[in-house]
């Protein structure tokens, strides 16, 4: 039963804490109420990172626990005290874990060794405590910086197995026998179909070689289509190095081993044409049967001047040392497992990346955008400095001067964040 409960795509929403505010505070003492500023800075919040755990599985425990939530920073407090930092979160996925990002499909990490650890979503900044805006000519700044918020987002963790060589084939035709003898693995075998309903791992070893071999679930026709098993598991040979494909060749089910080859060739080209150019090494399992003698021989003139056949029976053994010296040879030919690629230019935008878009709604003038939501952190409507800081801003941005080309006029009404104001040239 655990086995059908084998998790290897999930959805998970992530967010990195907020930052803390900064304190807007004055040192005090008995009959002196104002002695200066001593506003502390807000503590950051914490991040959110994915950690790669040779002990994890899949990722079926994403299942019970979708919402991975960092610890916000705390306020800022008195006497120059900084705000607590919160507490990173860290996410361990299984190694071979693709990172996506919901929305677009980008891949943030490919968690491809054990321990590698990325991070996703960095924490807020705190804001700054008052006492961090005093100068030479403000002794008294009235006020503190807000500290940066962070949204939350959907993460995409898709597990596709890495291994050197993918064991596929019809359902029943003995991958996982073939992978119990050629390794130490021992998979779940019984005379019946989709007895592997996971993908089992083991390690060959042959003459000093090794290589890890994966039995991938039994396709059948329509798999690239999402027939049977055959969206949840044709993603695990796709980091493979080579497949080797095994036939029942004894025919026992009353099924051609010819046609079943060529349909699960034509189901790894329907799925992706780089998977059906992936090198393959055939295993005409189940030789020692009544018929199969006669099945190889039309099989071996058919496919032999294409592909290495091997004649095996998993059962007794026979030809599975020449099987490992074959795919040995191969594999000697190709590259090592490669890494999934990251996009780079793929970030999760923060509001110090100062930008801004102005529409026109109903006869106003709305200003949006990360300055927008820097402005309203750092920006007390009450105190006349800090306004001045924020029409400085407005100018110093370019955010006048576009209200300008949109055609403002003065009087017209301008929205930024919860600030709204006729606006004066």
């Amino acid at each position: 039963m655990a086995d059908r409960q084998f998790c290897d795509i999930v959805k998970i929403t992530i967010k990195a804490g907020d930052g803390g505010d900064g304190m807007n505070s004055f040192k005090s003492y008995k009959g002196k109420p104002a002695c200066g500023p001593d506003g502390g800075d807000g503590g950051n919040g914490g991040s959110v990172y994915v950690q790669a755990d040779g002990s994890v599985n899949d990722l079926l425990s994403f299942r019970y626990v979708s919402k991975y939530f960092a610890e916000n920073g705390e306020r800022g407090g008195t006497n120059r005290c900084s705000g607590k930092t919160g507490a990173d979160v860290i996410i361990k996925v299984p190694v071979g874990t693709l990172v996506r990002d919901f929305e677009t499909g980008a891949v943030i990490a490919d968690m491809f060794s054990d321990g590698e650890k990325k991070l996703v979503a960095e924490g807020g900044r705190g804001g700054k405590g008052n006492v961090r805006f005093t100068t030479s000519r403000r002794h008294a700044p009235n006020f503190a910086q807000k500290g940066e918020k962070t949204e939350a987002h959907a993460l995409v963790l898709e597990l596709k197995v890495i291994a050197d060589v993918g064991i596929i084939g019809f359902p029943n035709v003995g991958k996982s026998t073939v992978l119990s003898r050629i390794s130490a693995a021992r998979p779940k075998i019984a005379d019946y179909h989709f007895t592997t309903l996971s993908p089992n791992l083991g390690v060959a070893e042959y003459h000093g070689s090794s290589f890890v071999a994966a039995d991938i679930p039994g396709l059948i026709e329509g798999a690239a289509e999402g027939a049977g098993l055959g969206h949840d598991f044709l993603r695990h040979i796709e980091r493979t190095r080579m497949l080797l494909h095994v036939v029942d060749i004894s025919g026992v089910e009353g099924r051609d081993p010819a046609d079943d080859f060529r349909k699960i060739c034509a189901e790894l080209k329907s799925y992706s044409a780089e998977l059906a150019s992936r090198p393959q090494v055939i295993a005409l399992n189940k030789c020692d049967m009544y018929g199969a003698e006669e099945n190889c021989a039309k099989f071996e003139a058919e496919y032999g001047g294409k592909y290495r056949i091997f004649e095996v029976s998993a059962l007794t053994g026979k030809g599975l040392e020449e099987l490992l010296g074959g795919i040995c040879e191969e594999l000697e030919k190709l590259p090592p497992v490669q890494r999934t690629e990251a996009d780079e230019t793929f970030t999760y935008k923060k509001s110090g990346d100062l930008d801004f878009e102005i529409f026109e709604d109903g006869g106003t003038y709305v200003v949006e955008g990360t300055l927008v939501d820097m402005l309203c952190r750092n920006v007390v409507l009450s105190d006349p400095e800090s306004m001045a800081y924020f029409q400085k801003v407005l100018r110093e941005k370019g955010v006048i001067a576009k209200l300008l080309s949109m055609g403002v006029k003065e009087g017209d009404t301008v929205e930024i964040g919860e600030v709204e104001f006729d606006f004066v040239p």
